[in-house]
């Protein structure tokens, strides 16, 4: 169809784009599985869809024989084009084609086919019907159909695991088979900072947030044995790529609630509440972060100060931090809506733990009043410990608790649904029907 060799690709002219669906497919250094990749795709679009739909390889950088492969399939194959970008990265290459896609629906799968292109139509109508805003392809269902290692198995599901505790609701975040609709690709992919293998759920964890719906559709997945993918590395960055996120919607630099006032769908949760496992993991590791602040506190305070008021200084200091991030981060909650009353039960709950840590320093004086500074922090850790237990069951039950109107809110009055009949808004109920061949149509 056509070929175009730039960093900043722009789309082809509006005669020649169609109307509803744009499948990308990055592309590094494949010149092995490309063309019949692209020619298995190009067939199963021909037999699920009218031709309102266009088939975009871009090529970020290859270095074999690659571009030339995209260029001439572009000119043989109808609906094909080629985009070739001067710079690597799988989701730099998805963000540029997207951005500037004029489809309704923009989607992308990996090249090596490993989800069965069956699931390409359950995937992309309930965006065309207007019911969802993205749609991803899930391994980890019940219903999926997966053949792939242990080890990659392993990682899957662990990642994916790591990722609910942070409030995920996606079960898979990295599987190549995604779709969305383009009014909302153009609000969310400018916040959308990775350019590798963690855009997929840099993406979910945006939209989620924003009030996105999200459609998932199980596949039949067989996992590639010449992948060139690093599970290991690649979860490690992701995980990396995690705290970034959070730490961009918590500083609101990543405006979730402007995009949940043009395209949310759902109440905009402003008190998100992770689940007991996530709370467990967030708490435990703050608590264990508190333990090392408050001996480290201890520890030189005690050399200037009386003990008992060493521990108390320390242990003031470290809960009013611990807190905080308990406040923030394990029990999600946000703003300044009852900020003060949080503020007066954790004094209250630090009174607690500060009367069991003190009684046990009482205690192991009066039973061994020679006890030195070693002793005195052994003694103290443990007491902070199970203290740190107890703040956790009162922190969760009493001071974080929040009522179900509250977390499911109302979103602002300046939320307004995006009307029906814009240009960007909800694709028409009708554009599925269009899409579809008319056997498809029929049944």
């Amino acid at each position: 169809m056509s070929a175009e060799t730039t960093s900043d690709p722009t789309p082809p002219e509006p005669a020649t784009l169609p109307a509803l669906l744009e499948v990308v497919v990055p592309v590094y250094d494949e010149e092995r599985s490309l063309e019949h990749s692209i020619r298995t795709l190009h067939a199963a679009l021909a037999g699920q869809f009218a031709d309102r739909w266009l088939v975009t390889i871009a090529d970020n950088a290859s270095t074999d024989a690659t571009p030339q492969i995209a260029d001439d399939l572009a000119a043989e194959l109808e609906r094909v084009r080629a985009v070739h970008l001067a710079e690597k990265g799988r989701g730099r290459a998805l963000k540029q084609v997207w951005l500037t896609s004029e489809a309704e629906v923009v989607g992308y799968l990996d090249v090596d086919l490993s989800t069965d292109l069956a699931a390409l139509a359950p995937l992309v109508a309930p965006l065309l019907s207007g019911h969802s805003d993205l749609a991803i392809g899930t391994r980890l269902s019940a219903d999926s159909r997966v053949v792939r290692g242990a080890k990659r198995e392993f990682v899957s599901r662990g990642y994916n695991t790591l990722l609910r505790a942070t409030g995920l609701r996606a079960s898979d975040a990295q599987c190549g088979f995604k779709a969305m609709r383009s009014d909302v690709a153009r609000r969310i992919l400018p916040f959308v900072e990775d350019t590798g293998w963690f855009f997929d759920t840099e993406v979910l964890m945006i939209a989620e947030r924003s009030g996105l719906r999200i459609h998932e559709v199980p596949v039949d997945w067989v996992d590639d044995e010449d992948s060139k993918v690093d599970i290991v590395a690649t979860a490690l960055a992701d995980l990396r790529g995690v705290v970034r996120v959070l730490r961009g919607i918590a500083s609101r630099r990543i405006p979730v609630e402007a995009i949940y006032a043009e395209l949310g769908r759902r109440p905009f949760e402003q008190v998100h509440r992770p689940g007991f496992f996530g709370q467990v993991l967030r708490f435990g590791l703050i608590g264990g972060a508190s333990t090392v602040a408050y001996a480290l506190l201890y520890l030189g305070l005690q050399l200037v100060i009386a003990p008992q008021v060493a521990n108390f200084v320390a242990l003031l200091l470290t809960a009013i931090a611990n807190t905080w991030a308990n406040r923030h981060i394990t029990f999600g909650v946000r703003g300044r809506a009852g900020l003060v009353s949080d503020q007066v039960k954790g004094l209250l709950v630090f009174l607690l733990a500060w009367c069991l840590t003190s009684g046990s320093l009482l205690a192991l004086h009066a039973a061994r009043p020679e006890s030195g500074p070693v002793a005195e922090l052994i003694v103290l850790t443990v007491a902070n410990l199970v203290a740190t237990a107890l703040r956790f069951a009162l922190l969760r039950a009493w001071v974080f608790r929040r009522t179900r109107s509250l977390i499911h809110s109302t979103p602002a009055a300046s939320a307004a649904p995006i009307p029906a009949d814009s240009a960007t808004s909800t694709p028409r109920t009708g554009a599925l029907a269009a899409a579809l061949t008319q056997e498809d149509a029929a049944a």
